[in-house]
């Protein structure tokens, strides 16, 4: 292909917005007048087109023969298969200067005016200022496994939420980093398939106050629950099979249920993050909500003893003990869901976060504007219905 068909004289004297230089080199024009490089080339039916600097031989400018060297440079990486936007030496350098602390400021602060209040900034600066210290003035193209590891190990088994946050938004400021194009390969962070295989997986989660049951005990106790009787026992096997919270349970109205296309949408108002959300119902889910519209009083769909009043918090803690469950909490089976999701499913950590209306961030965003990812969402909470036992009946 031809190549080095522009002059330095040629480009003085042309007016057109766009000269080729040959074999993927252009030199562009903007509407302003300013004059800048760009490298155009196709891989895997994509076109990429590559900015590499303004025209000039000042500070920050790119000459001619310059121009041709980055371009040179290009066709080499691509000869190997390689990518051009994360290999070329130039953004090497520039990677390698970025430290991880950089990158995690720069997140946190292009996120927070989609976050919901300033205590979420405030955990995302804590957590990755204080817990996340270790890492901060590593490149962020050089954090490795050992790096991520070092860092969790002093919290791991003492701090066990904390940990747990920390490795998550770790693992969310790397893929924002390599999104940039700022580092390669494989998130050292990820748990799946990653650090499950190093470190040891904890078998209680406790948030605050809220015991969690560890989700290898949940299908002997969801036995014993489903054998229970009273109101109270079904409106905890629903939050468990919703992996919702309970104030969202007891507060259902029979409006909100739609049983022909299984989905419950609980309305803004009644969400902590102020957010519409829409729970896919499973099969036994399901079978929940007729059982209780053959006894239905109220528009609540887990009625309380007054008239037109919600079922009380206490009702469901009384049949969590009942059923064997004391020492851990009701809003606890929302940490054991998470933690089979991630310690043994492939299910993506956006989708699980979106079935607990958590907006943690830039990926789950992209979810909700997706739709909300309800279908995935939907195959998920059959898988977790089955693994509890709800859908046995």
């Amino acid at each position: 292909m031809a190549r080095n068909l522009l002059t330095a004289l040629a480009i003085k004297k042309a007016s057109k917005a766009k000269l080729r230089d040959g074999d993927g080199l252009w030199l562009h024009t903007s509407r302003a007048g300013n004059r800048y490089w760009v490298f155009i080339y196709t891989r895997k039916g994509r076109r990429r087109e590559m900015g590499l600097g303004p025209l000039g031989t000042g500070t920050g400018q790119v000459s001619l023969t310059a121009a041709r060297a980055k371009a040179d440079e290009i066709r080499t990486i691509l000869g190997s298969d390689g990518d051009p936007f994360t290999e070329m030496e130039e953004r090497r350098v520039v990677a390698k200067l970025v430290t991880f602390g950089d990158i995690a400021d720069e997140y946190i602060d292009a996120m927070k005016a989609r976050w919901r209040g300033a205590k979420t900034e405030a955990g995302w600066r804590n957590t990755l200022t204080v817990h996340a210290k270790p890492l901060r003035k590593i490149p962020v193209s050089e954090i490795a496994t050992d790096d991520v590891v070092r860092c969790l190990k002093p919290i791991w088994q003492t701090k066990t939420e904390t940990a747990s946050k920390t490795r998550e938004r770790i693992k969310i400021v790397l893929d924002h980093a390599k999104a940039r194009g700022l580092r390669n390969g494989e998130n050292p962070a990820e748990w799946k398939g990653h650090l499950d295989q190093i470190l040891v997986a904890p078998t209680k989660l406790a948030r605050g106050h809220h015991a969690a049951m560890p989700y290898a005990d949940l299908p002997d106790f969801y036995t014993k629950l489903a054998k229970a009787d009273g109101i109270g026992a079904r409106a905890l096997e629903f939050a468990i099979l919703t992996a919702c919270r309970s104030g969202e349970v007891r507060g259902a109205v029979w409006d909100e249920i739609d049983m022909d296309a299984s989905v419950w949408t609980i309305p803004a108002d009644r969400m902590k993050a102020g957010k519409m959300h829409r729970v896919p119902l499973s099969d036994h889910a399901v079978a929940i909500l007729q059982g209780m519209k053959k006894l239905r009083i109220s528009r609540y769909v887990f009625p309380g003893k007054k008239v037109n009043a919600p079922l009380s918090d206490m009702t469901l803690s009384k049949a969590l003990k009942t059923a064997a469950g004391e020492g851990f909490t009701v809003h606890g089976f929302r940490s054991s869901f998470r933690d089979w999701v991630s310690e043994e499913t492939d299910f993506q950590t956006e989708v699980a976060e979106a079935a607990l209306a958590h907006t943690t961030g830039d990926t789950v965003e992209r979810a909700y504007r997706r739709g909300d990812v309800l279908a995935k969402r939907r195959e998920m909470m059959a898988a977790w219905a089955e693994y509890v036992g709800g859908a046995d009946g």
